[in-house]
């Protein structure tokens, strides 16, 4: 996925006839890799004592996982191994069975498409994140999402801080073929916003999808912003903003857990899309996420192409991060 600014509509290429399954395993495969190696010391192994359970849980947190996934699925490894004495099968593959069951376990409880459901409409969804994480390229894509689910689209320029996210969200819409609420460079988003669901209910669209600013070095200047912009919409329609979703940069690793920590506090973060997958040996952060905060996970990015943003298997996603897919 192009980070942003200078990510272009250009660089992406549609169509193409290879199964979604296919584009997370490659797009996965790094972290797979990663995982593998991180547990390749279990080999030809059928039991585990507490040394080799100790060993797996180190392994778990170097692969992203973070601590207390790690410790969960330690725990239900070990219960394993007192009920039973032994894994079913043995060595490797056996443990990342079972490994990969426990994260499937961790991630089913979040998995949650992000639906048009708002009625009046439009859905209001606003889309937060730091700059470089793939924002505005996210927006794009969430939008040809809901064109194929036969939705309607606008798309609204609330990052108005930055000339490049402005052009870029310009290009974006012109290409979806989707309107685009913009107003000046360094204006105030909150009037943005205002025209934009103005506009959008007008038309009857069914999302409006609203980008925002990612500037973390004033957390009260954002906040302030972002409280405006609901004050601006409750006037409009006391249901918005439906939908608060964070994007997350899979690249950060472990960094962009502090991320949601700090939206969740100033911004009210009601969702996450994991984007950048396919370039990152880091994607079990995914799991530490699911573990740590429970927030819904939407979907996730696995490429550059405009179709490679798809709502998130859980299941999927557990079996090509253990490397049983």
């Amino acid at each position: 996925m192009s980070s942003e600014p200078g990510g272009t509509p250009d660089a992406q290429t549609e169509g193409g006839g290879e199964a979604w399954s296919d584009r997370v395993f490659g797009g996965l495969r790094k972290t797979s890799e990663r995982f593998s190696g991180n547990l390749s010391g279990f080999v030809g192994k059928s039991r585990l004592d507490d040394i080799q359970l100790d060993d797996l849980e180190d392994a778990l947190i170097m692969s992203d996982l973070g601590p207390r996934a790690a410790a969960r699925i330690r725990a239900r490894l070990a219960q394993e191994r007192f009920e039973r004495d032994e894994l079913q099968g043995s060595g490797e593959r056996a443990i990342m069975e079972a490994v990969a069951r426990e994260i499937a376990e961790i991630l089913r409880p979040v998995a949650k498409p992000l639906d048009i459901v708002a009625f009046p409409r439009p859905q209001v969804i606003l889309v937060i994140g730091v700059n470089g994480s793939g924002k505005t390229t996210t927006i794009a894509k969430l939008a040809h999402l809901f064109q194929e689910q036969d939705y309607s689209v606008t798309l609204a320029a609330g990052d108005t801080f930055r000339a490049a996210a402005i052009g870029q969200l310009g290009v974006w819409a012109d290409r979806l073929g989707v309107p685009i609420i913009k107003g000046p460079e360094g204006g105030d988003p909150a009037s943005v916003v205002f025209d934009a669901v103005k506009a959008a209910t007008a038309d009857g669209t069914d999302a409006l999808i609203v980008d925002t600013a990612g500037r973390l070095q004033n957390k009260r200047e954002l906040m302030d912003e972002l409280a405006k912009i609901r004050r601006v919409l409750g006037r409009l329609n006391p249901a918005a903003p439906h939908d608060v979703v964070l994007v997350l940069d899979a690249t950060n690793g472990q960094n962009a857990l502090s991320q949601i920590e700090i939206f969740k506090e100033v911004a009210g973060v009601t969702g996450l899309i994991m984007t950048k997958l396919d370039g990152t040996a880091r994607g079990g952060v995914l799991v530490a996420a699911a573990e740590q905060y429970g927030l819904p996970i939407h979907a996730i990015g696995v490429g550059e192409r405009i179709d490679d943003l798809r709502p998130f298997d859980p299941d999927l996603v557990a079996r090509v991060i253990a490397g049983v897919a």
